[in-house]
């Protein structure tokens, strides 16, 4: 296994509502687990007592932004690293507030799981259900709900169980698989890091046990190999007069030298002459390595191809089905140009049609309704201006996604996960 394939690394990211307990459940997760340097917890009461609160605020541990402490809500994405004798992990504290729906799939995107957070007085809300729909189209491993604030609700059992099983119809809709409900106090720590003795009725295991024991997607290394180009490397003077490098980061995959391999897409074939890695000759090239290969022919290649083994080849299409959040206020136009990045390419597509949208409240799809605006879910068609090299976002998160992009102002506008076109799949939530 190469090293920069972590199997007791675990990625989550939290979701939910505005004001459901993510930062606080965060900072009570760091704290119990004895994972905050002093000088850290002392800034926190400091800034606690500047904002005059009685008990040390844990939220203040993620939230950074000074909009973010005045205002007592998450903007931004945090991510907080930590690690206890078994695993280690990065957490992505995302906000809860359907204006910044955009950061939330930023903090999912790379996680392996979910911490989706449920306030007990309020119950399954709008925010749960685009939250959850979120994580089901980004492929997470693990859903986590976690029932907040049990201790306003007196720890009732009555409401826990009310509220999971309205989730498991919400799950079975969605096809969320390994789901696991916890009963949480996050201001107070019960079953996050240490057993409650106020849920006798709970015999789960605490969120951190629970985090410490999922199963962790073997990763990239299993995938077809992908290696998209992002820079020619071509010193041409006397001490390099003949070296010519293709830099990269690997997407998927393992390439070793003497591997036959295809360029794309011009289908030119070769053989890998040498991998270099800062100075470094290697023997093979892993998924996440940041390396230049060498190939034993002369091939016409530059930024945006793509190296592959030949015989594991990805799809080739200028037609392509997608599952978009939309992401701006901005809403998507039919007929529009629009540049797409996609790995290392950029170019140029236009939408051809809306399939669908998704209610998220209802979880139905909207067949008539073409109209795709800030933080809705919707399957489009679009044609690029060349063929992408490309595989379904669920067999490969990063040759299958893609970012949407205004021609005028280059702000993102919605991110995109290739699927299988309508006749081939239904891809219906």
């Amino acid at each position: 296994m190469n090293a920069y394939l972590d199997m007791d690394l675990l990625r989550f990211t939290t979701a939910g509502s505005v004001d459901d307990g993510k930062s606080t459940l965060i900072g009570r997760l760091l704290y119990d687990s004895k994972s905050i340097f002093e000088d850290q917890l002392e800034a926190v009461r400091a800034a606690s007592e500047r904002l005059g609160n009685d008990e040390v605020n844990l939220a203040l541990l993620t939230d950074g932004l000074r909009a973010e402490r005045e205002q007592g809500i998450t903007i931004d994405v945090a991510y907080r690293y930590f690690a206890t004798p078994k695993r280690k992990f990065i957490i992505a504290d995302t906000p809860g507030h359907i204006e910044y729906t955009r950061n939330m799939v930023t903090g999912a995107s790379t996680a392996d799981a979910a911490v989706i957070l449920v306030d007990a007085r309020n119950g399954i809300i709008e925010q749960t259900k685009r939250h959850s729909c979120i994580a089901s189209l980004l492929g997470l491993n693990s859903v986590i709900v976690t029932v907040n604030k049990m201790d306003l609700v007196n720890f009732s059992q009555e409401i826990f169980d009310g509220i999971k099983t309205e989730y498991e119809r919400i799950a079975e809709i969605l096809y969320l698989k390994n789901v696991h409900y916890i009963p949480i106090s996050a201001w107070h720590g019960d079953n996050v890091v240490n057993k409650s003795d106020k849920t006798p009725w709970y015999n789960g295991k605490t969120l951190l046990h629970l985090l410490e024991t999922l199963p962790v997607k073997e990763g990239l290394d299993k995938l077809p190999p992908r290696f998209p180009i992002q820079y020619v490397i071509r010193p041409q003077n006397d001490k390099f007069h003949d070296y010519r490098a293709y830099a990269g980061r690997l997407a998927s995959g393992c390439f070793k030298v003497g591997d036959r391999v295809t360029i794309l897409p011009s289908f030119t074939q070769s053989t890998v002459k040498a991998i270099d890695e800062a100075g470094h000759s290697l023997d093979a090239a892993f998924s996440s390595q940041s390396v230049a290969i060498s190939l034993n022919d002369n091939v016409d290649a530059s930024r945006g191809d793509m190296i592959v083994k030949s015989g594991e080849m990805p799809f080739l299409n200028a037609n392509v089905s997608l599952l978009v959040c939309w992401l701006n206020h901005r809403p998507l136009s039919i007929g529009a140009k629009y540049i797409i990045r996609h790995t290392t390419d950029e170019l140029f597509g236009i939408v051809k049609d809306v399939y669908f949208k998704v209610n998220v409240n209802t979880l139905e799809n909207i067949i008539d309704d073409k109209q795709v605006g800030m933080n809705d879910i919707a399957h489009i068609r679009i044609k690029t201006s060349k063929p992408l090299k490309y595989d379904y976002y669920s067999q490969n998160r990063i040759t299958g996604s893609m970012v949407v992009i205004d021609a005028s102002t280059y702000e993102t506008l919605g991110a995109g996960m290739i699927v299988a076109p309508l006749e081939e799949k239904d891809f219906s939530i």
